[in-house]
């Protein structure tokens, strides 16, 4: 059996590698190809290209490397010509996947979508080509396989693939006690693991980190980096600061483990802070421009996926930022803030009140707790393989049906013909 995989994000490639794994436990014969992340390579998969290098936000970066796209396109529709695998599985980078699913079902190839785009979010006229290229929607959001669902897709909840990863995750101890052996409270400041997300927001973070720091002089903080490169922004961005911040690259988790609070940007990292029950203030910069064009597109009041799972009203007839005045927002439990202005005063705030009021932030870390109690199960990485594996099976079995060359007649019409 052979599976091709196209996987664009860091994220995906996380989730892509323990489907690999789970793929190649129940059918060591299994073969795993496509394009992925070094996360996919070490758990199996023959990579024809990382495509995590090609991560990309909006609409001008993707038409700057659109010629990368289409060339890997087109080799994958090679690939399907010549040598044909038994299904396709996409995770989320829906720009390019959906080239991707259009070129397998042209080969007749059945196609996955394992953790789907959040179409309902953002895009909900593209839930015409999930129906027309995908044949099986594998949702990781409990809404989701209705909402789906009613619009003529074959979807199925598997579960939210993070939370596997979460689990099964081996943290080292030794620099957790390290980080909280400091003086005074550590803050944690997560800018993202996209290049572009960290110079739109790590400034921000900073300079409420700066705020904090004044009203809680013993404060400390860490910077989480995705990658080495990104850990250099931080330098720069902190050269000349007395602010006492620690940057360390590739200890997400443990940062967030060690951490009393966190600052953020939305991200399925929100479920990883969720998981930990770290109270967090969500920051998401963008241009004026974009904030102008998401009024238009967004169909849903928050960015954050530990906010959505609170609401109890996801598609409003008016949609909204955030706002912590409102009472409607009330069960928001990560203070959101998508802007296209300095709210970094804002996001201290929140973090200053987490400091400096124990009652309110044991407060947070329970509710947390108990949304997590709800939704922070694993098992979506066996699921997943366990229905893909059931349908290939499934069309791979011969249908036994009885031929004959022609009609037998009946006793009745033989004796009529006498």
């Amino acid at each position: 059996m052979k599976i091709f995989f196209s996987v664009g994000e860091p994220s995906g490639d996380l989730h892509g590698a323990n489907l690999v794994r789970e793929l190649q436990r129940r059918r060591p014969d299994c073969e795993c190809v496509g394009y992925g992340g070094p996360r996919m390579a070490a758990a199996g998969c023959a990579l024809h290209e990382d495509l995590t290098k090609l991560a990309v936000m909006w609409l001008l970066h993707a038409l700057l490397n659109i010629h990368k796209f289409w060339i890997l396109a087109s080799r994958a529709d090679r690939y399907f010509r010549h040598h044909r695998p038994d299904a396709v599985v996409l995770i989320d980078y829906p720009g390019f996947n959906w080239w991707i699913a259009r070129r397998a079902k042209a080969h007749g190839i059945p196609v996955f979508y394992y953790g789907v785009p959040q179409l309902w979010a953002w895009a909900g006229w593209r839930v015409r080509k999930m129906r027309r290229f995908v044949d099986h929607v594998l949702c990781k959001l409990p809404f989701e396989p209705a909402w789906y669902g009613e619009r003529g897709c074959n979807a199925t909840f598997v579960g939210h693939p993070y939370f596997d990863q979460l689990r099964a995750e081996q943290l080292d101890a030794t620099f957790i006690d390290r980080l909280r052996a400091g003086n005074g409270p550590l803050v944690a400041i997560l800018p993202g693991s996209r290049t572009q997300e960290v110079k739109s927001n790590l400034a921000y973070f900073l300079k409420a980190a700066q705020i904090v720091h004044e009203r809680v002089p013993s404060a400390r903080f860490a910077v989480a980096s995705f990658k080495a490169s990104q850990a250099e922004l931080a330098r720069n961005a902190l050269a000349g600061s007395k602010l006492p911040v620690e940057i360390h690259v590739g200890r997400t988790a443990e940062i967030i483990r060690a951490s009393d609070c966190a600052m953020a940007v939305s991200g399925s990292v929100s479920l990883e802070l969720l998981y930990h029950t770290t109270p967090t203030v969500i920051l998401y910069y963008i241009s004026r421009f974009a904030f102008f064009l998401q009024t238009f597109f967004r169909k849903v009041r928050y960015i954050t996926l530990v906010n959505l799972l609170t609401a109890t009203d996801l598609f409003p007839k008016r949609v909204a930022t955030y706002d912590p005045h409102n009472p409607e927002d009330a069960h928001v439990l990560m203070p959101e803030y998508l802007t296209c202005q300095d709210k970094s005063r804002q996001v201290a705030g929140h973090v200053i009140e987490w400091l400096t009021e124990p009652a309110q932030r044991a407060a947070r870390v329970a509710q947390l707790a108990e949304l997590k109690e709800r939704v922070g199960h694993g098992g979506a990485s066996r699921r997943a393989a366990d229905y893909m594996l059931n349908v290939l099976d499934a069309r791979q079995q011969p249908v036994l049906r009885t031929h004959y060359p022609f009609a037998i007649p009946t006793p009745d019409a033989v004796r009529g013909a006498a």
